[in-house]
Protein backbone atom coordinates (compact mmCIF):
# COMPACT_ATOMS: atom_id res chain seq x y z
CA UNK A 1 0.00 0.00 0.00
CA UNK A 2 2.91 2.69 1.04
CA UNK A 3 5.72 3.15 3.07
CA UNK A 4 7.43 5.98 5.46
CA UNK A 5 11.11 6.34 5.32
CA UNK A 6 13.95 8.15 6.55
CA UNK A 7 17.18 8.57 4.66
CA UNK A 8 20.04 8.83 5.96
CA UNK A 9 23.96 9.29 4.67
CA UNK A 10 25.33 5.23 4.57
CA UNK A 11 28.31 6.22 6.54
CA UNK A 12 25.87 7.58 9.49
CA UNK A 13 23.82 4.03 9.85
CA UNK A 14 25.45 1.55 12.26
CA UNK A 15 23.10 -1.85 12.21
CA UNK A 16 23.31 -3.47 15.62
CA UNK A 17 22.62 -6.88 16.26
CA UNK A 18 19.76 -9.21 14.84
CA UNK A 19 19.53 -11.56 11.83
CA UNK A 20 18.08 -9.77 8.57
CA UNK A 21 17.07 -11.81 5.27
CA UNK A 22 17.33 -9.45 1.77
CA UNK A 23 15.47 -9.25 -1.55
CA UNK A 24 16.32 -7.28 -4.18
CA UNK A 25 14.04 -6.08 -7.10
CA UNK A 26 14.99 -3.09 -9.98
CA UNK A 27 12.98 0.15 -9.35
CA UNK A 28 11.22 2.26 -11.68
CA UNK A 29 14.43 4.31 -12.19
CA UNK A 30 15.84 1.32 -13.59
CA UNK A 31 18.13 0.86 -10.99
CA UNK A 32 17.84 -2.18 -8.39
CA UNK A 33 17.16 -1.88 -4.35
CA UNK A 34 17.76 -3.89 -1.92
CA UNK A 35 15.50 -4.68 1.20
CA UNK A 36 16.46 -6.21 4.07
CA UNK A 37 13.44 -7.52 6.50
CA UNK A 38 13.18 -9.82 9.55
CA UNK A 39 12.99 -13.34 8.50
CA UNK A 40 11.02 -13.75 11.35
CA UNK A 41 8.07 -11.81 11.03
CA UNK A 42 8.73 -10.36 7.58
CA UNK A 43 8.88 -6.22 8.64
CA UNK A 44 10.68 -4.40 6.46
CA UNK A 45 13.48 -2.59 8.10
CA UNK A 46 15.98 -0.57 5.74
CA UNK A 47 16.77 -0.56 2.28
CA UNK A 48 19.63 0.68 0.00
CA UNK A 49 18.97 1.92 -3.22
CA UNK A 50 21.55 1.60 -5.77
CA UNK A 51 21.14 4.68 -7.74
CA UNK A 52 21.37 7.00 -4.78
CA UNK A 53 24.20 4.45 -2.43
CA UNK A 54 25.46 6.99 -0.41
CA UNK A 55 21.90 6.64 1.49
CA UNK A 56 19.84 4.22 3.52
CA UNK A 57 16.53 4.39 3.73
CA UNK A 58 14.94 3.19 6.94
CA UNK A 59 11.49 2.24 7.68
CA UNK A 60 10.13 4.95 9.75
CA UNK A 61 8.05 2.14 11.77
CA UNK A 62 11.57 0.90 13.16
CA UNK A 63 11.65 3.84 15.16
CA UNK A 64 9.76 3.58 18.67
CA UNK A 65 9.23 7.36 18.71
CA UNK A 66 5.62 8.70 18.29
CA UNK A 67 6.69 11.88 18.03
CA UNK A 68 9.03 11.27 14.79
CA UNK A 69 9.01 13.96 12.16
CA UNK A 70 5.98 13.81 9.41
CA UNK A 71 7.60 12.93 6.30
CA UNK A 72 8.58 15.80 3.95
CA UNK A 73 7.36 14.25 0.29
CA UNK A 74 4.92 11.64 -1.03
CA UNK A 75 6.51 10.17 -4.22
CA UNK A 76 3.68 8.03 -6.67
CA UNK A 77 1.01 9.87 -5.37
CA UNK A 78 -0.67 9.00 -8.62
CA UNK A 79 -0.71 5.83 -7.26
CA UNK A 80 -2.15 6.01 -3.76
CA UNK A 81 -5.77 4.89 -3.04
CA UNK A 82 -8.45 7.70 -3.00
CA UNK A 83 -9.09 7.13 0.38
CA UNK A 84 -5.81 7.98 1.57
CA UNK A 85 -5.32 11.79 2.42
CA UNK A 86 -1.94 13.15 2.70
CA UNK A 87 -1.29 15.86 5.55
CA UNK A 88 -1.51 19.22 4.29
CA UNK A 89 2.08 20.78 2.77
CA UNK A 90 3.47 17.77 1.72
CA UNK A 91 5.22 18.02 -1.49
CA UNK A 92 3.82 15.74 -3.59
CA UNK A 93 5.26 13.79 -6.73
CA UNK A 94 3.39 11.85 -9.29
CA UNK A 95 5.76 9.89 -9.71
CA UNK A 96 9.54 9.06 -8.47
CA UNK A 97 11.24 12.26 -8.82
CA UNK A 98 14.55 10.95 -10.83
CA UNK A 99 17.35 13.46 -10.74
Amino acid sequence: MFSVAAFFARDAVELKGGSTAEYRRSSASGHDVTFFFCPECGMNLWWEPQRMPHLVGVAAGAFGDPDFPMPEQAVWADERHRWLELPEGIVEHARNPVR
